[in-house]
């Protein structure tokens, strides 16, 4: 965590990993195009949590890709996150800025976090999703690869306070972990080609 000249907390932790897990990225061809896997995998968040949306987002210096997307509607575009919730679109992006959620402090962190409430952490209140998307509550998990880096995440997120208690930490957890099993194993198909 970082202060800028004002003295004032910023609220997107420095990301050190980052240009190693761009190229970690690229030489598995993830994190720059949807992929009808991870959709099918964040419908599955979205099922096993009863969470409105999921994603597996990886993560880069500037930005978020939501490899896979579930939302409500069914529905998601090359548009900014913010930008559609804002406006009232039905369409869910597959972008969004680095400052913005909660995954960015889950990759440096290396470990899963719960926020039951947003607006219970004064840390993770003032977030841009807060006002701009109405996010009340949170659950993600690092998927870190057999390299130790973290490539991104998983979570779910609801508009409305949810108790995920451990149950739910755990449950994130486990899901990560058979989702990183899922990309060595497509590692592992591919190399041997």
């Amino acid at each position: 965590m970082t202060y800028d000249p004002t003295g004032h907390l910023l609220l997107t932790p420095v990301d050190r990993e980052a240009p190693v897990r761009v190229r970690r990225l690229r030489q598995l061809g993830l994190g720059d195009r949807p992929d009808q896997a991870f959709d099918e995998f964040a419908h599955k968040l979205a099922e096993v949590t009863g969470a409105p949306y999921s994603m597996v987002n990886f993560i880069d210096e500037n930005r978020q890709f939501f490899a896979g997307l579930h939302t409500p509607a069914g529905t998601h575009s090359g548009s900014d996150l913010g930008a559609a919730a804002a406006s009232g679109g039905a369409e869910v992006s597959r972008f969004m800025a680095r400052d913005h959620g909660y995954c960015p402090h889950v990759v440096v962190r290396r470990k899963a976090l719960v926020l039951e409430d947003v607006c219970d952490y004064p840390r993770f209140a003032g977030n841009p999703v807060v006002d701009e998307i109405g996010i009340r509550s949170y659950l993600g998990a690092p998927l870190i690869d057999r390299t130790g880096i973290a490539l991104g995440t998983i979570c779910v997120v609801d508009t409305e306070p949810r108790p995920w208690g451990r149950a739910g930490l755990e449950t994130i957890k486990s899901l990560a972990a058979e989702l990183v099993d899922q990309i060595h194993r497509r590692e592992d198909s591919s190399s041997q080609i």
